[in-house]
């Protein structure tokens, strides 16, 4: 590692934020019942691999890289987390299936990156290897593996434009810290990385989203709404649709009823707080509308349903003829097109999708999901679905080709984690 006097005096002015902080997070609700074990080390145990889980969507990635691995020696692999939800998916998703013989897991809370403390989980964990998911960098932690003489990885890289100029802003620090090898999951982002950290071996692998993906066809873990929607009449769903653009969807809705009176439309917030003020905006544009909770038996006239229950969406797409998918008529990321479009659905996308850019334009170019560039645009494509509806089979079949394209990223992960192990002693 490199020396540098920054780094020390770094640390130690990062050290006294923490010890500022760490009061505050003492009283904190959430935080108070695991505050001990996220301070102390004397709990942890030695492990070859250690892999940070940050919250649910990287407790997903590293169970599926775990269920992956197979070792050709007993190997130890700590899987720390933030949250309790990530700790809950981690707990749940080992014990419902057996790991490879090799590996013994080990699932704890993260330490707080006070420079001490991650000094002393370092020495005690004393890991080969520390794998890091997504975007997550903590320098602390990364100074005291670095120390260690620790390989770090991270896997499933993603940096936005807006991370990737914080991080090139202060990037006269993270050279200090750089981790030894990161595989983005596309061209974007491994050169946005590679700005960050020129000194750093950057690649691409497939995203281990797509590895995780649930292709089948039955819905145990959802519920059932065979009873609300018994296939009178076409459903249109407007789903995960965000503050900025409720006034354009508004706009869809009247367009679509208007177009094609004979449907059920649907529409879910991403927030259910939005839920009285889409009910507002609704009533004063004209537009009759019931809530999902105020349905007593099945929908047999044409109707808008303002969906104020939590946890139905994915069960409304196996019900639908037609979805737009929301968080894209604005700036704001885009929401997850592909769980629809697994469904054979036709689904449609509005021009902004850069949180979901890893899924590549390709899928647009084979038909599975259609990019509309405004409004008007989504209205005319979901129309035309509901005049002619595709072979939902034919639908079905292309997009779990294209995922099963995609799929194999948790076995490049471990690849490049096992290649970095030192040699078995026995070889």
């Amino acid at each position: 590692m490199t020396k540098c006097a920054f780094i020390p005096n770094f640390l130690r002015f990062y050290n006294i934020l923490w010890q500022a902080a760490l009061p505050f997070l003492r009283r904190n609700q959430r935080l108070a019942p695991s505050f001990g074990r996220r301070l102390g080390t004397s709990h942890l145990k030695p492990a070859n691999i250690w892999f940070q889980a940050a919250s649910a969507g990287e407790a997903f990635l590293a169970l599926s890289i775990l269920r992956t691995l197979a070792p050709d020696r007993p190997l130890t692999v700590l899987v720390t987390t933030t949250t309790d939800q990530g700790l809950e998916i981690l707990e749940n998703g080992i014990a419902a299936r057996p790991l490879h013989p090799n590996v013994t897991p080990v699932i704890d809370r993260f330490p707080f990156d006070v420079p001490g403390t991650v000094q002393n989980a370092v020495r005690r964990i004393n890991p080969n290897v520390m794998v890091l998911l997504e975007t997550e960098l903590w320098p602390a932690l990364l100074h005291a593996l670095k120390q260690n003489n620790t390989r770090i990885f991270v896997l499933n890289a993603r940096m936005s434009s807006k991370s990737f100029r914080h991080y090139r802003a202060t990037r006269f620090l993270w050279r200090y810290l750089a981790p030894d090898h990161v595989l983005a999951i596309s061209p974007a982002d491994a050169r946005r990385w590679a700005g960050v950290f020129c000194q750093t071996r950057v690649g691409t692998m497939e995203n281990i989203k797509f590895d995780i993906m649930d292709t089948g066809d039955t819905q145990a873990d959802s519920p059932d709404l065979s009873r609300l929607f018994p296939g009178d009449l076409p459903l249109s769903v407007l789903a995960s649709v965000r503050k900025a653009e409720e006034p354009d969807v508004i706009g869809l809705v009247r367009s679509l009823k208007t177009a094609f009176p004979g449907q059920v439309i649907t529409i879910f917030p991403r927030h259910m707080h939005r839920i009285a003020a889409i009910s507002g905006q609704l009533e004063k544009s004209g537009i009759a509308h019931t809530l999902r909770s105020e349905l007593a038996g099945p929908v047999t006239a044409p109707t808008v349903i303002l969906w104020d229950r939590f946890g139905e969406l994915r069960a409304a797409y196996a019900h639908a003829a037609t979805v737009f998918v929301g968080g894209s008529l604005k700036p704001l990321g885009g929401q997850n097109f592909i769980e629809p479009a697994v469904f054979g659905i036709p689904t449609v996308t509005g021009p902004f999708w850069d949180d979901f850019a890893w899924v590549g334009s390709d899928i647009f170019d084979a038909g599975i999901v259609t990019r509309c560039a405004h409004a008007r645009e989504v209205a005319e494509t979901m129309v035309r679905h509901l005049e002619t509806p595709p072979d939902i089979s034919a639908n079905r079949q292309n997009a779990h080709a294209y995922i099963r394209e995609h799929q194999g990223g948790s076995a490049q992960a471990c690849q490049a984690i096992l290649e970095a192990l030192p040699p078995s002693p026995q070889g």
